[in-house]
């Protein structure tokens, strides 16, 4: 067998019946195969024609893994080995170009817009775009294919389903690459123009804040005098919040972004406190924000104590007072043994507020602690509140442990002893 018979690098069969191998290629010869190569890929028309070129950069590549080529001289000019596997990744990249389309392209493309149609947040207009694409997507799909697929969905999310019937059906046409290449080109046209056109519907985050708030009704409640009174959206929350109006300042808190208008808003909930608003502002108190803290306590829900438990003892005393004091206007009583711990604080204000807060959940097992504070603590203001929430306690005998200190040196012990004695 001649030196120049075909695969470089293969093995074949000597005379004697033994394994010979050819010589290796040089760089100018896997050079030259890849030329050959490239002219191929040129006139292929069919995908066999594809899978022959294929064969010859695979036998290139397996060449070239077994070749020893000369490094440069010159350590700037580009060796041999990184030529040749340079422009075999070119071809490479050329033949998967000049492969398909395939039915499985269109039903990928179509899989993506799915997902699109599912998971982005349209607008009015771009629920209205959405659906329409789909339509005019079947429509192309129908006479492409010579299929009969209904277009009913009036939503996005019920047009999913339709383009779901649609990627089924065009998965199981049995379309050949070759033979079928228009239609199949034709289909994958038009999923792609449907990506498009998806991506080009409008969304909410296309919208400018007040594009949205606007196409949500938020300014509604303004008209032409009270409009001009403040900035528009200021005023508005303010009108929201007069009416008792929630779901609009809800609205409001969750689309600004600007800290002028979130203070505001948490003002108005503040005022109102309404149930509606506890979700968005327990995650605000989830970061130790003493107002939306005092918004819980107002709000008065009980699945806020575990978060406000944990902020006691942090060794910020402001945020401790206001947390003791939401947790005593929530009054439950699963919060007494965290708040009486705090009756232990360093700091005398943090004391005051756990007895207060334990007047106002008023459990009877924060009597003791209550008459030890009363009795003991150096601080007056920390004894009147041991009195005071003694006095919201109210059985007999939170009753009788304050109405004892009628003679306290303390006139506002004393001012607290004598509403027991007289209870």
């Amino acid at each position: 067998m001649s030196e120049d018979t075909d695969e470089a690098g293969a093995d074949d069969s000597g005379p004697d019946g033994e394994d010979a191998e050819r010589p290796a290629l040089d760089a100018d010869a896997m050079e030259a195969r890849l030329e050959e190569a490239a002219e191929a890929l040129e006139a292929a028309e069919t995908e066999a024609d594809l899978d022959a070129v294929a064969e010859q950069l695979d036998a290139v590549e397996t060449a070239l893994e077994a070749a020893d080529l000369p490094e440069p001289d010159d350590e700037d000019e580009e060796s041999p080995e990184d030529r040749i596997d340079g422009r075999l990744s070119e071809l490479r990249d050329d033949l998967e170009g000049a492969r398909g389309p395939y039915i499985e392209d269109v039903t990928a493309v179509l899989e993506d817009a799915a997902g699109t149609l599912t998971d982005a947040e349209w607008t009015e207009d771009g629920e209205t775009a959405a659906v329409a694409a789909v339509g005019t997507l079947l429509e192309t799909v129908n006479e492409a294919a010579d299929l009969d697929l209904a277009a009913d969905g009036e939503t996005p999310a019920e047009v999913v389903e339709d383009l779901a019937t649609a990627g089924e059906a065009v998965s199981g046409l049995r379309l050949d690459p070759d033979d079928d290449a228009e239609t199949i080109e034709e289909l994958l046209t038009a999923a792609e123009t449907l990506e498009a056109d998806l991506e080009a519907a409008e969304v909410w985050d296309d919208l400018t804040v007040r594009e949205q708030l606007d196409a949500q009704g938020f300014y509604d409640v303004l008209d032409p005098k009270n409009r001009k009174d403040f900035p528009p959206e200021w005023n508005a929350v303010k009108l929201y919040e007069k009416a008792g109006d929630v779901e609009p300042i809800l609205l409001a808190l969750e689309t600004f972004e600007s800290d002028f208008m979130e203070e505001n808003i948490l003002d108005a909930l503040e005022h109102i406190a309404p149930e509606a608003a506890f979700e968005p502002v327990h995650d605000r108190a989830q970061r130790r924000d003493r107002q939306a803290v005092r918004i819980l306590g107002r709000i008065g829900d009980e699945r806020a104590c575990e978060t406000l438990e944990d902020f006691l003892g942090g060794g910020d005393s402001k945020l401790e007072r206001v947390t003791l004091r939401a947790l005593g206007a929530i009054g439950s009583t699963d919060s007494t043994q965290a708040v009486a711990n705090r009756l232990a604080a360093d700091s005398a204000d943090v004391r005051s507020a756990a007895a207060r807060a334990l007047g106002q959940i008023g459990d009877t097992r924060a009597i003791d602690p209550l008459a030890d504070i009363l009795a003991e603590d150096d601080a007056d203001e920390v004894r009147a509140s041991a009195a005071w929430a003694l006095n919201q306690v109210g059985t007999e005998r939170a009753l009788e442990v304050a109405a004892d200190y009628t003679d306290d040196r303390s006139y506002i012990v004393q001012a607290e002893a004598e509403k027991a004695a007289g209870a």
